[in-house]
Protein backbone atom coordinates (compact mmCIF):
# COMPACT_ATOMS: atom_id res chain seq x y z
CA UNK A 1 0.00 0.00 0.00
CA UNK A 2 1.40 3.40 -0.96
CA UNK A 3 1.31 5.98 1.83
CA UNK A 4 2.28 9.63 2.27
CA UNK A 5 3.49 9.40 5.86
CA UNK A 6 6.96 10.63 4.90
CA UNK A 7 5.60 13.61 2.96
CA UNK A 8 3.37 14.69 5.85
CA UNK A 9 6.15 14.11 8.41
CA UNK A 10 8.61 16.22 6.38
CA UNK A 11 5.93 18.87 5.80
CA UNK A 12 5.63 19.21 9.57
CA UNK A 13 9.46 19.18 9.97
CA UNK A 14 9.38 16.10 12.20
CA UNK A 15 11.99 13.35 12.47
CA UNK A 16 11.18 9.65 12.56
CA UNK A 17 12.09 9.65 16.27
CA UNK A 18 9.71 12.54 17.01
CA UNK A 19 6.79 10.78 15.29
CA UNK A 20 7.64 7.54 17.10
CA UNK A 21 7.67 9.35 20.47
CA UNK A 22 4.29 10.99 19.71
CA UNK A 23 2.64 7.61 19.03
CA UNK A 24 0.48 6.20 21.80
CA UNK A 25 2.03 4.00 23.03
CA UNK A 26 5.43 5.24 21.85
CA UNK A 27 7.30 3.13 19.31
CA UNK A 28 10.70 3.23 17.58
CA UNK A 29 11.94 5.37 14.73
CA UNK A 30 12.81 2.17 12.85
CA UNK A 31 9.19 0.99 12.98
CA UNK A 32 7.92 4.30 11.59
CA UNK A 33 10.64 4.18 8.90
CA UNK A 34 9.64 0.65 7.86
CA UNK A 35 5.98 1.66 7.60
CA UNK A 36 6.91 4.79 5.59
CA UNK A 37 8.92 2.77 3.07
CA UNK A 38 6.39 -0.05 2.83
CA UNK A 39 8.67 -2.75 4.21
CA UNK A 40 6.13 -3.15 7.02
CA UNK A 41 2.38 -3.16 6.42
CA UNK A 42 0.33 -0.13 7.38
CA UNK A 43 -2.48 -1.77 9.35
CA UNK A 44 -5.57 0.12 10.45
CA UNK A 45 -4.19 0.25 14.01
CA UNK A 46 -0.88 1.72 12.83
CA UNK A 47 -2.67 4.13 10.50
CA UNK A 48 -4.67 5.53 13.43
CA UNK A 49 -1.63 5.71 15.75
CA UNK A 50 0.54 7.50 13.18
CA UNK A 51 -2.27 9.85 12.11
CA UNK A 52 -2.77 10.88 15.76
CA UNK A 53 1.00 11.41 16.14
CA UNK A 54 1.04 13.62 13.03
CA UNK A 55 -2.20 15.42 13.92
CA UNK A 56 -3.99 14.53 10.68
CA UNK A 57 -6.99 12.45 9.63
CA UNK A 58 -6.03 8.78 9.02
CA UNK A 59 -7.27 8.72 5.41
CA UNK A 60 -4.75 11.44 4.54
CA UNK A 61 -1.96 8.89 5.06
CA UNK A 62 -3.10 6.84 2.07
CA UNK A 63 -2.69 7.64 -1.58
CA UNK A 64 -3.85 5.86 -4.67
CA UNK A 65 -1.28 4.47 -7.11
CA UNK A 66 -3.18 6.28 -9.89
CA UNK A 67 -2.99 9.63 -8.12
CA UNK A 68 -0.50 11.36 -10.45
CA UNK A 69 -2.34 14.69 -10.16
CA UNK A 70 -0.88 15.32 -6.68
CA UNK A 71 1.55 18.28 -6.85
CA UNK A 72 5.15 17.28 -6.16
CA UNK A 73 8.02 18.98 -4.34
CA UNK A 74 10.99 18.47 -6.66
CA UNK A 75 13.62 20.97 -5.44
CA UNK A 76 14.58 23.24 -2.58
CA UNK A 77 16.18 26.67 -2.56
CA UNK A 78 19.29 26.85 -0.38
CA UNK A 79 22.00 29.48 0.06
CA UNK A 80 23.95 28.15 -2.95
CA UNK A 81 20.83 28.14 -5.14
CA UNK A 82 18.19 25.62 -6.23
CA UNK A 83 19.02 21.96 -5.70
CA UNK A 84 17.16 18.77 -6.51
CA UNK A 85 15.70 16.67 -3.75
CA UNK A 86 17.00 13.09 -3.51
CA UNK A 87 13.46 11.97 -4.38
CA UNK A 88 10.21 13.76 -5.13
CA UNK A 89 7.56 13.98 -2.42
CA UNK A 90 3.93 15.04 -2.31
CA UNK A 91 3.21 18.70 -1.64
CA UNK A 92 0.65 18.64 1.15
CA UNK A 93 -1.82 21.53 1.41
CA UNK A 94 -1.70 23.47 4.69
CA UNK A 95 -5.18 22.29 5.69
CA UNK A 96 -3.93 18.71 5.52
CA UNK A 97 -0.98 19.35 7.80
CA UNK A 98 -3.25 19.62 10.78
CA UNK A 99 -3.09 22.08 13.58
CA UNK A 100 -5.20 23.25 16.44
CA UNK A 101 -7.98 24.99 14.53
CA UNK A 102 -9.80 24.97 11.21
CA UNK A 103 -8.20 26.58 8.16
CA UNK A 104 -9.67 29.42 6.13
CA UNK A 105 -8.40 31.61 3.31
CA UNK A 106 -8.59 35.30 2.41
CA UNK A 107 -7.94 36.75 -1.04
CA UNK A 108 -6.20 40.08 -1.49
CA UNK A 109 -7.97 42.23 -4.08
CA UNK A 110 -6.01 45.46 -3.51
CA UNK A 111 -2.36 45.60 -2.43
CA UNK A 112 -1.75 46.50 1.24
CA UNK A 113 1.75 46.57 2.72
CA UNK A 114 3.52 43.29 1.92
CA UNK A 115 0.34 41.75 0.49
CA UNK A 116 -0.19 42.10 -3.27
CA UNK A 117 -3.34 42.00 -5.35
CA UNK A 118 -4.05 38.37 -6.27
CA UNK A 119 -2.41 36.91 -3.14
CA UNK A 120 -4.20 34.26 -1.14
CA UNK A 121 -3.59 34.19 2.62
CA UNK A 122 -4.20 30.89 4.45
CA UNK A 123 -5.14 31.35 8.09
CA UNK A 124 -5.74 29.02 11.04
CA UNK A 125 -8.42 29.79 13.62
CA UNK A 126 -7.13 30.30 17.17
CA UNK A 127 -9.47 30.27 20.21
CA UNK A 128 -9.48 33.23 22.62
CA UNK A 129 -7.50 31.40 25.31
CA UNK A 130 -4.52 31.08 22.90
CA UNK A 131 -4.29 34.73 21.76
CA UNK A 132 -1.05 35.29 23.71
CA UNK A 133 0.90 32.94 21.42
CA UNK A 134 0.05 34.92 18.26
CA UNK A 135 1.14 38.39 19.40
CA UNK A 136 3.05 40.21 16.60
CA UNK A 137 1.55 37.95 13.92
CA UNK A 138 -0.85 38.93 11.12
CA UNK A 139 -4.41 37.93 12.05
CA UNK A 140 -7.96 38.14 10.75
CA UNK A 141 -10.48 39.20 13.42
CA UNK A 142 -14.27 38.89 13.18
CA UNK A 143 -16.32 41.99 13.93
CA UNK A 144 -20.06 42.55 14.45
CA UNK A 145 -22.30 42.52 11.40
CA UNK A 146 -20.28 39.92 9.47
CA UNK A 147 -17.29 42.23 9.01
CA UNK A 148 -13.59 41.49 9.54
CA UNK A 149 -10.36 43.34 10.35
CA UNK A 150 -6.92 42.18 9.21
CA UNK A 151 -3.58 43.30 10.59
CA UNK A 152 -0.64 42.69 12.91
CA UNK A 153 -1.78 41.98 16.49
CA UNK A 154 0.24 44.51 18.50
CA UNK A 155 -1.53 44.37 21.87
CA UNK A 156 -4.16 42.45 23.81
CA UNK A 157 -5.83 42.31 27.19
CA UNK A 158 -8.73 40.32 28.66
CA UNK A 159 -11.43 41.96 26.52
CA UNK A 160 -9.81 43.42 23.41
CA UNK A 161 -7.07 43.10 20.81
CA UNK A 162 -5.29 45.88 18.94
CA UNK A 163 -4.44 45.33 15.26
CA UNK A 164 -2.25 47.43 12.99
CA UNK A 165 -3.48 47.14 9.37
CA UNK A 166 -0.76 46.34 6.78
CA UNK A 167 -1.11 49.53 4.70
CA UNK A 168 1.24 52.47 5.26
CA UNK A 169 -0.08 55.19 7.58
CA UNK A 170 -2.97 53.10 8.89
CA UNK A 171 -4.29 53.61 12.43
CA UNK A 172 -4.57 50.75 14.87
CA UNK A 173 -7.97 49.06 15.13
CA UNK A 174 -9.37 47.83 18.44
CA UNK A 175 -11.58 44.72 18.34
CA UNK A 176 -13.67 44.10 21.45
CA UNK A 177 -14.16 40.52 22.67
CA UNK A 178 -13.35 38.60 19.48
CA UNK A 179 -14.46 34.96 19.92
CA UNK A 180 -11.51 33.83 17.79
CA UNK A 181 -8.70 35.14 15.62
CA UNK A 182 -7.23 33.47 12.54
CA UNK A 183 -3.44 33.68 12.30
CA UNK A 184 -1.79 33.89 8.85
CA UNK A 185 0.18 30.69 8.21
CA UNK A 186 0.81 30.68 4.47
CA UNK A 187 0.91 33.13 1.59
CA UNK A 188 0.11 31.85 -1.91
CA UNK A 189 1.25 34.22 -4.65
CA UNK A 190 1.02 33.66 -8.39
CA UNK A 191 4.15 34.64 -10.29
Amino acid sequence: MINRIRDIRLGKSLTLAEVAARCSPPTTAQTIGRIETGTRNLSLTWMNRIADALGVEPELLLKSEASAAQPQIVARLVEAGAEALPSRRDAILPSALGGDGPMMAMTVEVSHGDYRSGDQVWLREVPAEDFARILNRDVLAPRPGGRFTFGRMIDRDETRVALLPPGAGQKQVIVENPPWLAVAEMLVRAL
